[in-house]
């Protein structure tokens, strides 16, 4: 830096004042003073153009970095750099002006006189210039940060898409982010609101168990069944600790009852078997057996049919869905009941059992199952309900007879 020029004259100074000659030592100091101030602006200028290079230097290197506040850090290195440069200097100038006294005052009160107030001068001026060099450079710093200001914006147009497409990837994330909170929240206030719905029987075991045992005409292999009576009390076991809740549609609560009373009726033959007839058990009256518990309640089969189903639900349909063991009762589905094949097997079984000739006889003569005798109640006119199933008419006014019930197992 141009400050270490300074520090030299001081050391002319000096070096002539200790020589003795008054005279000389104050046109020494003079001139010295003068060319103090010289090279003072000299500096400022220098400092000038040194900061000039210096916001090229930092645009050159920035490329799309922010150039204000880069232009900004470099200056004020570069400014601080000279500030700390400007201090050692004065700091010599210091000890030099007090070399200078110590060394007048010896011989000449009058030389160290003028010799202070010169130094004095020199620094005052020193300071004034390097006051002035600070304000420039500030000057310098504001007016770099405007023109890079405007040469960045020529290069927005280059810079621009890169900060959109940045922006729209920053937003598709947010936006990804509150959509999944807005997911989960909402999922969370709906659980929170919204009672779960009471879970459901599984009837898949006793399905399988059926289709692996029952044939398609509705003909019981007890025999198979008794050998793996274990998946047969894991149902009833099933069914035991889920009664029926409250919550279930209509068709589930339906389709419990029904695999109940026809699962719970293969049981009690199994563990009777082998037994020719459902009669041969409790006297006769195994329907009026109270053993079937479901839940904190105990049922009899008359329970399940007479109480509950028929009753509840009002469908006489129910009758050809629910099996007695017995040859003459309507065939038992190889299938299990289920909410979503409810109506629609309770349809197909009804037509099925109607035009079966192994239980009703439908033609010039009319002959049907007891069925229709026992619940014609269920039935209401019992000519239009057959006519509504039946592939052969029943004309208005004949006579519809029974056929007398087979209680024979309805066994392979």
């Amino acid at each position: 830096m141009n400050f270490i020029k300074v520090s030299s004259l001081l050391l002319a100074i000096l070096l002539i004042a200790c020589g003795g000659e008054e005279k000389n030592a104050s046109t020494a100091a003079k001139t010295a003073a003068e060319k103090m101030t010289t090279l003072a602006k000299e500096n400022a200028s220098q400092m000038k153009k040194e900061m000039q290079e210096t916001i090229a230097d930092a645009k050159a290197d920035m490329g799309d970095k922010d150039l204000v506040a880069a232009a900004k850090e470099k200056v004020g290195a570069a400014a601080s750099d000279m500030a700390d440069a400007a201090k050692e200097p004065m700091e010599k100038m210091d000890k030099m002006a007090e070399k200078a006294k110590n060394a007048v005052s010896v011989s000449m009160d009058d030389a160290k006189n003028k010799g202070q107030q010169m130094v004095e001068s020199a620094k005052e001026k020193a300071q004034t210039v390097t006051s002035t060099a600070t304000k420039k450079v500030e000057n310098v710093v504001v007016k770099g940060a405007e023109k890079i200001t405007e040469a960045t914006k020529s290069t927005a147009p280059t810079s621009t898409p890169k900060i959109v497409e940045k922006a729209k990837e920053e937003v598709v994330e947010k936006a990804a982010a509150a959509t999944a909170v807005a997911a989960t929240t909402a999922t969370a206030v709906k659980e929170k609101e919204m009672p779960k719905k009471a879970a459901t029987v599984d009837h898949s075991s006793w399905d399988k168990l059926l289709r692996k045992h029952v044939t398609s005409a509705g003909k019981v292999n007890y025999k198979a069944i008794k050998a793996d009576e274990a998946s047969l009390d894991a149902y009833l076991k099933k069914l035991s600790d889920n009664p029926i809740n409250k919550e279930w549609s209509r068709n589930e609560k339906m389709a419990y009852w029904i695999n109940a009373y026809n699962a719970y009726t293969v049981k009690l033959i199994v563990d009777n078997y082998p037994v020719k007839s459902i009669l041969d058990l409790h006297g006769g009256k195994a329907w009026d057996h109270s053993w079937i518990k479901l839940g904190d309640k105990t049922y009899t089969l008359n329970d399940i049919e007479h109480k509950i189903l028929r009753p509840q639900f009002k469908d006489p349909r129910i009758h050809f869905a629910v099996n007695c063991a017995a040859t003459s009762c309507p065939p038992i589905l190889n299938r299990a009941w289920t909410a979503g094949n409810l109506n629609k097997t309770l349809e197909l079984q009804t037509k099925k059992f109607i035009n079966d000739s192994s239980y009703n006889s439908i033609g010039s003569e009319v002959a049907v199952s007891k069925i229709f005798e026992w619940y014609k109640e269920d039935f209401g006119d019992l000519n239009t309900y057959l006519n509504k199933y039946a592939t052969t008419p029943i004309a208005d006014g004949t006579s519809i007879n029974f056929k007398e019930y087979d209680w024979a197992l309805n066994k392979q």
